[in-house]
């Protein structure tokens, strides 16, 4: 943003007169290009990979794990006052597509600024069980699955990102994606403990992500899954979308975490190459 001595220049009346002239050049430059088109979910790189969005936009009615921890905003500048256009946000770290740090469950564990880049850029699996959930919301993901998907797809790789593809983000529009029952209990697919466990000691994966609330199944009350991944100072990542469009193997995991000071995670951009 600008100093006050920029913005004392920019209330000048020569700079007024010369932003004048450039806005107005700006418009209409901008209604001869056309308006600008939303981001799309995939994109090719010309000689390179289709870069895959899954992150869901971040909105005030985005389902959150507990409720009231929606995000809220207002406006804070705009340009017929200010001269320029700004939002204020009030928000819970877990909020739509997000990281769990280390820290989110382990005291002293890793915040979201200790988190490196190269463990932000790693190579991803992506195993479906959508079939299953969508006849079993309370299913989780098994050893036996993961063996299933190695005797297909070969051996998941070190340091990787396992993404579980579950098809729940069909439902983050709707009260469905926390299907809750008449006492509160939360039905969603998730990563079984055992699952979990065999993926850090026997693969030395880096990463769980899902396209669900949480990487525990709903219905769980112990958390075991987080327990056991940031215990041993790796990381999650929660609500994504569009799994159904990454490869099984061979695609790379963009962890966008903006390095939130103290963060026990936070909001991100996650994006898949392949």
């Amino acid at each position: 943003m600008c100093t006050e001595e920029c913005l004392r220049h920019a209330a000048s009346p020569q700079a007024a007169v010369s932003r004048r002239a450039a806005l107005t050049g700006l418009a209409a430059a901008a209604l001869t290009v056309g308006p600008a088109r939303p981001a799309a979910a995939a994109a090719a790189v010309p000689g390179r990979h289709t870069v895959r969005d899954l992150t869901h936009p971040f909105t005030t009615t985005f389902p959150t794990f507990a409720p009231g921890e929606e995000a809220r905003r207002g406006p804070y500048k705009a340009i017929p006052d200010d001269g320029y256009y700004m939002q204020e946000w009030r928000i819970v770290e877990h909020t739509g597509t997000h990281v769990d740090a280390p820290v989110h469950f382990v005291p002293g564990g890793r915040t979201a600024t200790q988190l490196t880049p190269d463990e932000l850029v790693l190579p991803a699996v992506t195993i479906s069980v959508a079939r299953r959930a969508a006849g079993d919301p309370d299913t989780v993901l098994t050893v036996a699955d993961l063996r299933a998907w190695e005797r297909e797809w070969g051996r998941i790789p070190t340091g990787a990102a396992v993404l579980l593809h579950t098809g729940w983000d069909r439902h983050a529009a709707n009260q469905r994606y926390r299907n809750a029952d008449a006492q509160g209990t939360m039905h969603f697919p998730g990563f079984g403990a055992d699952a979990c466990e065999w993926l850090l000691s026997a693969r030395h994966i880096r990463c769980l992500g899902i396209d669900t609330l949480s990487l525990d199944p709903g219905r769980s009350t112990d958390y075991p899954v987080h327990f056991t991944l940031l215990g041993a100072d790796r990381y999650g990542i929660e609500n994504l979308t569009r799994l159904r469009t990454v490869p099984a193997r061979g695609a790379t995991l963009v962890v966008g975490l903006v390095p939130w000071e103290q963060g026990s995670g936070g909001p991100a951009r996650i994006l898949a190459l392949a």
